[in-house]
């Protein structure tokens, strides 16, 4: 069989799950890796390169992809949050691997609205599509988004994979090499798995977060997360157990998944602990079923490539769109930048050029990811792109000359959907430093500023936030100069949101005024937040948000 290959070029696969987090793959080494959900997946650990410190920008679905897809930041490419698209024009990596030579195919989660109409061939789910009996969009005589096709009795994973074996097998053209974009909606919030994982983890207590927590982490935190005199403690990150009374797991999970909650289950026979230790073991089996379903379809996916003689020609690529909070600090979903929702998995096969067992603690970015598919391909990085090719790293081992030494961050999307302030900051091989500016697009919906500072060295967990140790001025002061250049120089320079930046700078030097006025905040939106709930208006930061963003999106418009 033809091998796919032309001119020596290699085919290139590019499998991105949703939400999968690092440590939750074997090879990561983290606390689930006794489980072994991930046998296949480690398999690329085993035989390329692990990537240590692969970091998003933004850990959110729509601008993780902006990133992946442009190979810019995602406030470049205009998608700072859930409601951004990137339209065909503007769908850069498919664009420069068509002009290389390359089939290209776009299968499974799209998530950027617009239709992929830059890939040669595309299927995929509307939106974020469903777990079971998926549809999907293709290409056909309606025209996007009427043609559709169905999947009854299918689940979403099982149906991805058996879409991309057929185009290999049967549509691509074998004459050109071929770039795929192979992307799973599974491990995405509710962890809705196929019934043939129902008993897998059933007997099995989860292994436990030393952050499980909350209350055990005196020194965790700033007053934008907690509140002042941790007030706020309630309301700032949706929770596993009962702390915040607007989403917890607790609260949805029992309703979803009553087979992995006691018989006639009822919270009001169990302590606040036993509750948020069995929702906690909940939220992890189904969580790790859907991983399991990943794994086993890639298996199934390996298994053809090696027999179509195709697996070593081929650079195999494994990512989540970003990282995932499972349970640390009682956080749920993503969105924050601590590590283990800032964190990507990051692992490439590719015997032709990567020696197996590599591992790297080398930065890399997102925006990074296009360039380095492209540098395979044989292509340079365009100029419009942001990322650099990583290529050298992943076939040495070490960084080359000059290559980045720190990550950048920004969420934009303050205290919408799961009550994360919105916040920028900065991520070096020995220190995170975390700015919650925590305002919406219109500088608005306060909630109260500051920073925290981990050294991930000697505090990995992120447990003591050291900002205002009296030995660190120097290095605050460093880090907020370089964070301050880095925004800089990946753009991010506040003109797109001129009322956030006033915020922004407001409390950038975090006097003792700016920490008075911070208490200040911290009173007046516990109010606000007693009072919200009190009338049911419980997301009213998402509604005032989206209203914003409209009424900006309006005025731009115009000006135009």
């Amino acid at each position: 069989m033809n091998s796919g290959l032309a001119a020596d070029r290699p085919n290139i696969i590019y499998i991105m799950s949703d939400d999968h987090t690092a440590h939750a793959i074997g090879a990561y080494g983290g606390r689930l890796a006794e489980l072994d959900p991930t046998p296949n997946i480690d398999r690329l650990a085993k035989e390329g390169i692990l990537f240590e410190n692969a970091f998003c920008t933004n850990s959110i679905c729509a601008p993780s992809r902006a990133c992946v897809i442009t190979g810019q930041y995602a406030h470049t490419a205009g998608v700072h949050d859930l409601y951004g698209s990137i339209e065909g024009e503007r769908q850069y990596l498919a664009m420069e691997m068509n002009k290389a030579g390359y089939e290209t195919a776009m299968i499974g989660k799209w998530h950027l609205k617009e239709e992929p109409s830059a890939f040669d061939f595309y299927t995929v789910l509307p939106g974020q599509g469903d777990y079971h009996n998926p549809k999907f969009r293709v290409r056909g005589e309606k025209g996007w988004p009427k043609d559709v096709v169905s999947f009854d009795g299918f689940h979403s994973s099982d149906a991805i994979t058996d879409i991309t074996l057929k185009w290999l097998k049967e549509q691509r053209d074998e004459e050109k090499p071929f770039f795929l974009m192979h992307h799973y909606k599974a491990p995405h919030d509710y962890f809705e798995h196929a019934e043939r994982y129902n008993d897998y983890l059933k007997d099995v207590d989860i292994p436990e977060p030393e952050t499980l927590w909350l209350e055990n982490q005196p020194e965790f935190g700033s007053i934008a997360t907690l509140g002042y005199e941790r007030e706020l403690v309630p309301h700032i990150g949706t929770s596993i157990g009962n702390r915040n009374p607007r989403r917890s797991y607790a609260g949805d999970l029992p309703k979803m998944f009553p087979k992995d909650f006691p018989e006639n289950y009822d919270p009001a026979s169990y302590t606040d602990e036993e509750i948020q230790r069995i929702s906690y073991n909940a939220y992890l089996k189904n969580y790790l079923r859907c991983v399991k379903g990943i794994d086993d379809n890639l298996g199934r996916l390996f298994a053809y490539l090696e027999e179509s003689g195709q697996m070593d020609n081929t650079v195999i690529i494994y990512t989540g769109d970003q990282g995932f909070m499972l349970g640390e600090h009682d956080y749920q979903d993503k969105r924050w930048m601590y590590e283990e929702s800032m964190r990507m998995p990051f692992l490439v096969r590719y015997p032709g050029s990567i020696k197996a067992g590599t591992r790297t603690d080398a930065i890399v970015e997102n925006v990074d990811y296009a360039p380095t598919m492209l540098a395979f391909a044989g292509v340079e990085t365009p100029e419009y792109m942001q990322g650099k090719s990583f290529k050298e790293i992943c076939e040495t081992g070490n960084e080359p000359e000059g290559w980045k030494q720190e990550a950048y961050y920004r969420y934009w999307m303050h205290m919408a959907h799961h009550d994360n302030p919105a916040h920028v900051g900065i991520r070096t091989k020995t220190h995170k430093l975390i700015y919650y500016y925590a305002c919406n697009y219109e500088g608005g919906y306060q909630t109260p500023p500051a920073w925290e500072l981990y050294d991930l060295e000697n505090d990995p967990y992120e447990t003591v936030n050291v900002y205002d140790a009296p030995a660190n001025a120097g290095l605050v002061k460093e880090l907020k100069s370089r964070l301050a250049r880095l925004r800089q120089r990946v753009g991010d320079t506040g003109e797109d949101y001129p009322e956030v930046e006033k915020v922004v700078q407001e409390f950038w030097n975090y006097d003792g005024e700016d920490r008075a006025r911070a208490i200040e905040i911290s009173s007046d939106y516990l109010a606000r937040r007693t009072r919200e709930l009190k009338e049911g208006t419980t997301n009213d930061a998402t509604r005032l948000g989206n209203q914003a963003r409209e009424r900006i999106k309006k005025e731009r418009a115009a000006k135009k």
